[in-house]
């Protein structure tokens, strides 16, 4: 398994990010271990899928960015998803404390939340429509109790708010991953830019948490490095620019990501919603195409984790939950909440996909995908400007 990067559990993962601005900040309690400049206003700027090393293979089309100082690159925790990595931003801690395990995981119900949505996820092959809301019958500040870290700043004095897409307000997975912050609402480039600048030039202690997806979007669409991907680095490279030379002294500005981005090979997709062996013994299918959790039926957990070795040989590994589990990659302390929520067997794909073409066709149809623990999805930088 030389392929696979774990997490980091010294102090430089995704999950350590915020806690370390707000020690930069003076702000008691919190610690810096990713290595901060000490400031007066603070702002993460997170953009949805820029992988280290999609970074580094394309300096041309993002000068500005390849120009900032950058330390070793951070990890973002596993499964390498958007769910998870947003919520171990906002909440300081790892999937297995927070509970967020990934892009759809097993419900009390017995169905699957997908927590984008806040809404149960299609569980049949022929059940991708069969979806409901979920906010009421399993309220997000239930599934994730963990005080956010923007919820203890808050209480703390600092001014903390939320840059984020209209649509976003109030939604179940806002409400689960950064609750605490004053939310301002984003439209445009301009909106992300402006509410990031405003925060740095605040007259108080003020942090700033801003996300762009528009990157993570393309790398799904057309895949990570095409054409149209690379328009939108070049964009984002303007962005970053603009706020930094905006900056005032005193204010810093760190660029993040929640996780990199592969395209893998058509010629090695396996299909779970037409593959009788993959089919055989699981009760729930969640997840997403490079990491599965598979929940099974009761007694079939050995006969299932041998069926999909079999099946994707090479490709990635199977093992049960509890050996990912025992092998720290949810994090030092997994709930029992959270074990809960993670499948009885999981396939983390090392080339290729698992896809479910009838119950996720959206998703089966995408060139880029991540989740999994190789370096590319694993990797994301850090880039700091200011102070």
């Amino acid at each position: 398994m030389d392929w696979i990067v774990a997490p980091d559990r010294d102090g430089r993962a995704l999950c350590d990010v915020v806690p370390s601005m707000l020690a930069a900040l003076g702000v008691s309690g919190f610690s810096d271990t990713v290595g901060l400049p000490p400031c007066r206003t603070g702002a993460v700027l997170l953009v949805d899928g820029l992988g280290e090393q999609l970074l580094r293979e394309h300096p041309a089309d993002a000068p500005f960015l390849a120009s900032l100082p950058s330390s070793a690159p951070l990890t973002a925790g596993f499964p390498t998803t958007t769910v998870t990595s947003l919520t171990s931003l906002g909440t300081g801690r790892c999937a297995g404390e927070h509970g967020m395990v990934g892009t759809s995981f097993a419900e009390p119900s017995g169905s699957l939340l997908h927590p984008l949505r806040w809404s149960t996820h299609g569980t049949r092959a022929d059940a991708a429509g069969d979806r409901r809301s979920l906010l009421e019958e399993w309220p997000p500040e239930q599934v994730q109790p963990v005080p956010t870290v923007l919820e203890t700043a808050a209480a703390a004095g600092v001014d903390v708010r939320t840059a984020l897409p209209a649509q976003f307000q109030g939604t179940g997975f806002t409400r689960a991953s950064m609750r605490g912050g004053a939310f301002r609402e984003v439209r445009e480039f301009g909106d992300l830019a402006g509410e990031l600048i405003d925060a740095a030039r605040a007259d108080r202690t003020t942090f700033c948490y801003g996300y762009h997806g528009g990157l993570d979007m393309l790398g799904h669409i057309y895949g990570p490095g095409s054409a149209r991907w690379r328009l939108q680095l070049a964009q984002i490279d303007r962005l970053v620019q603009l706020i930094v030379e905006n900056l005032p002294p005193g204010a810093v500005l760190a660029v993040v990501a929640d996780h990199g981005m592969v395209s893998p090979d058509q010629s090695e997709v396996f299909d779970a919603d037409t593959d009788r062996v993959l089919q055989d013994g699981v009760q729930l299918l969640g997840g997403e195409a490079r990491v599965r959790h598979v929940y099974t039926e009761p007694g079939a957990r050995d006969a299932v984790m041998s069926a999909w070795r079999e099946t994707i040989g090479a490709n990635g590994i199977v093992l049960t939950g509890e050996q990912a589990i025992d092998e720290g990659w949810f994090g030092p302390v997994v709930t029992e909440a959270a074990r809960q929520r993670i499948g009885d067997v999981l396939a983390i794909m090392r080339r290729g996909c698992v896809v479910r073409t009838l119950a996720e066709p959206g998703e089966s149809a995408m060139r880029g995908h991540h989740g999994s623990l190789t370096a590319a999805e694993q990797l994301i930088p850090m880039l700091v400007a200011g102070g």
